[in-house]
């Protein structure tokens, strides 16, 4: 009977082990559960909110009072809503270099602000131009179709203009860390042979002659305290200056939403004003969302 009794109890310790165990497991599945669907709310709200900046940046874009309308020189604006903060900067791309239409003396500005050589700067220059060339004429220190073979590129030149500002890392040359230092810079959607100074970001300033990087550091410094964009800019070095008017129609814009609890979302688009067909004030070219926290 001892015996029996003695069974009886081993068996029900290891039943209600087991049923610790289980409840265990069903909690910690629950908790992992409720975790995952917390950070999906707030994933999802913090991409809404960063989707609200966006709109804002656009409704102050085109707002009729000269004297109140944000000016996209990248400078940082800010609001609230919904308990989270909001970081908005916006970029006219007349400010940047557009890679189908930039001078050759901007392009080679533009590589020699990386430090390199002037016979470098000018080699990649003459390699983007064959690039965006219709033809198969091969610049001095250029690269063609058989240049990219004999390198063992699986492609040629494209001869054709850029269709996406990323499509420059394909050009001959240029890797992918060069790349990431001069995307700030550079554009297709501008329109424009020059650089708008009023816009230009500090790798595109160091583009233009007897522009360093201090003194494209202290010109945007100086340029942010400029608040009308009536007012006169401050003077670069090689005497460039001029007011922040006659901006263009697309613009980059970077929005961080963060929520009350740190967790933040990041989209960086550009766009370009004038209505749709859908009726909405501007229209999508370029859409980019950064890692979720």
């Amino acid at each position: 009977m001892n015996k029996q009794s003695g069974v009886a109890l081993i068996l029900v310790l290891w039943v209600t082990v087991l049923l610790t165990v289980i409840a265990a497991s069903f909690a910690l599945s629950a908790r992992t559960e409720g975790v995952q669907a917390r950070m999906v709310f707030d994933t999802t709200k913090a991409r809404y909110l960063a989707e609200a900046g966006l709109n804002r940046a656009v409704y102050e874009l085109r707002n009729p009072d000269i004297e109140y309308r944000w000016i996209a020189d990248g400078r940082k604006y800010n609001m609230e809503l919904a308990q989270s903060e909001i970081e908005i900067s916006i970029v006219d791309e007349t400010g940047k270099i557009d890679l189908n239409l930039a001078s050759d003396e901007l392009l080679v500005g533009l590589f020699a602000s990386l430090g390199i050589s002037e016979e470098e700067a000018l080699m990649l220059t003459e390699r983007v131009i064959d690039w965006r060339d219709n033809d198969n004429i091969k610049g001095f220190s250029g690269a063609e179709d058989d240049d990219y073979e004999a390198e063992g590129y699986p492609y040629g030149a494209k001869d054709a203009l850029f269709d996406t500002v990323p499509e420059l890392q394909q050009v001959m040359g240029i890797d992918y860390d060069m790349y990431r230092k001069l995307e700030p810079a550079v554009t297709v959607y501008s329109g424009s042979r020059n650089l708008n100074i009023a816009y230009a970001p500090e790798q595109a300033l160091m583009a233009l002659p007897d522009v360093g990087l201090e003194d494209a550091r202290q010109f945007i410094e100086e340029r942010e305290l400029v608040e009308n964009v009536g007012d006169e800019l401050p003077i670069l070095p090689n005497g460039q200056s001029g007011v922040a008017r006659g901006g263009g129609v697309a613009f980059s814009i970077v929005v961080k939403a963060t929520l009350s609890n740190g967790h933040w979302a990041q989209l960086d688009a550009t766009i370009r004003l004038g209505g749709t067909v859908q009726g909405r004030p501007f229209r999508i070219v370029r859409w980019r969302d950064n890692e979720h926290l």
